[in-house]
């Protein structure tokens, strides 16, 4: 017979108590990729045992693993995985004569009536001149727009520029070796024509990561060609593509991966080479975990 309180020999025996330390914390990592759009949860595990899946830049094979989305960052074949579904990406191809910013003191056209269509409040990632169109970021996730805004991660833009006058191959050659500005030399990474000249102008393709101010009209000033209009097709990893003037839209998840991906890259010091590309590194870089969201 056993007892209340015994084993089936009568002996006593007591009820350890709950350690809380012992209690697994966090989420399962193959659930936080399934809620964040990865794959379906049987898929996620799939990928997490074919070594295909960092934790802060660890690859992970353990179904067991869990994760704090907080604080983690997780990664799929080295691409960015936003797990924070609260940040919005927008992107814009903003007109002529809107001026970058959310509230303009002189009363001009802003950005506000693109952004107030929107729930949360959503901020501009760099500028573009009043009387340049394209493409615009806009977005609330604050440390991804610091990292991208920053000169010193130079961030790729190409530009579609139509130029006064017939650009000579020379000319293009100068602007790839450089020229002096009163603010420093600068030279474009890539620069090229676009097409044959039409009624004395060029269309030129320039590919440069410097971010000072009107500096693609001034280098082309400089050497004797004129802007007369200039559109930014390109930002980073982003094309504006056939979006028309004026319209946002969301960016796509592969967009988005490629975005945190340069992003992160940029803020940890990872050379993931040109940036129009956007390829993530093949050998992530260990870091430690974060103690706040950031860029997901």
């Amino acid at each position: 017979m056993t007892s209340d309180n015994g084993d089936a020999r009568g002996g006593s025996f007591e009820i350890p108590p709950w350690d809380d330390a012992a209690a697994p914390t966090g989420e399962r990592l193959q659930k936080v990729m399934a809620a964040a759009g990865v794959a379906s949860r049987r898929v996620s595990e799939q990928y997490i045992e074919a070594g295909r899946v960092t934790v802060n830049g660890e690859v992970v094979t353990e179904l067991g693993r869990r994760i704090d989305p907080e604080t983690d960052e997780i990664a799929v074949d080295g691409v960015a995985i936003q797990l924070d579904q609260t940040k919005r990406y927008l992107m814009l191809n903003k007109p002529r004569g809107v001026v970058s910013t959310m509230k303009d003191e002189q009363g001009r056209p802003d950005l506000r009536q693109y952004a107030d269509r929107f729930e949360e409040r959503v901020y501009n990632v760099g500028r573009l001149d009043t009387d340049t169109s394209g493409l615009l970021l806009l977005t609330n996730d604050g440390e991804l727009a610091n990292v991208l805004a920053h000169p010193k991660f130079g961030v790729e833009k190409t530009y579609i520029a139509k130029v006064r006058g017939v650009v000579a191959p020379k000319t293009l050659t100068q602007l790839k070796t450089g020229v002096e500005l009163e603010d420093g030399p600068i030279h474009a990474d890539a620069v090229k024509v676009i097409g044959s000249p039409q009624h004395g102008h060029t269309m030129v393709e320039l590919t440069l990561h410097s971010g000072r101010n009107r500096i693609v009209r001034r280098m082309m000033a400089e050497v004797g060609h004129p802007v007369v209009d200039l559109v930014r097709r390109q930002f980073g990893p982003l094309h504006l593509g056939p979006l028309k003037l004026g319209a946002v839209r969301e960016l796509t998840t592969v967009e988005r991966g490629a975005l945190l991906t340069l992003a992160r890259a940029a803020r940890d010091g990872v050379d993931t080479g040109s940036t129009a590309d956007a390829r993530p590194a093949k050998k992530p870089t260990t870091r430690r975990p974060r103690s706040h969201r950031g860029t997901r």
